[in-house]
């Protein structure tokens, strides 16, 4: 399927998507200190979330994301027309799971967007669950956020910081070797 589209030429992009939800509960994890002092970490018990819609590239590097309030069928519209309008000249197929709203009969999928899914039961496949796991890592782990909008200003500086170069290498799985 991939190898076909692409042998089509033409202005063609494979990006892998996925929902990543965000909040204000903190994400606790390893830090340094000092031998023999115990470490005491601040932590925020608030149930306040968002979703993280993004799409990448583990080829070039490309991605999209928006920062959504649900996950449904009509965020997933949101995204889909958003994608479009950001790269109207590219043809593009998009990789993802199959949760419910991406088979649901109201996806509104634009003309130049096809649509493949992974295997049931395995986020293991899309190399976005890498993305994830850097920005929970390295930007929301043992941090406190005042707000959701912190938080989201937070994640979009650090995914504006990544390189096409940085995001390619960050999401490149070696299943994914006859594409480059």
């Amino acid at each position: 399927m991939v190898q076909d589209f692409l042998k089509e030429g033409g202005n063609r992009e494979v990006l892998y998507f996925d929902e990543g939800r965000f909040g204000l509960k903190t994400e606790t994890g390893k830090q340094w200190g000092k031998r023999g002092e115990t470490l005491h970490t601040r932590v925020s018990q608030s149930y306040q979330n968002f979703y993280t819609y993004s799409a990448v590239s583990p080829v070039s590097g490309l991605s999209f994301s928006l920062f959504l309030p649900w996950v449904n069928t009509e965020m997933m519209n949101v995204y889909l027309a958003e994608l479009s309008k950001a790269y109207p000249d590219k043809e593009i197929l998009i990789i993802w799971d199959g949760v419910g709203w991406h088979h649901s009969h109201d996806l509104k999928i634009p003309p130049k967007i096809q649509v493949h899914f992974l295997p049931p039961y395995s986020p293991e496949l899309n190399p976005v669950e890498r993305l994830w796991w850097w920005l929970r890592r390295h930007v929301t782990r043992n941090r406190i956020f005042d707000s959701n909008e912190c938080l989201m200003n937070a994640l979009e500086e650090a995914l504006k910081k990544m390189s096409p170069a940085q995001l390619a290498l960050l999401c490149h799985c070696s299943y994914l070797h006859c594409f480059n």
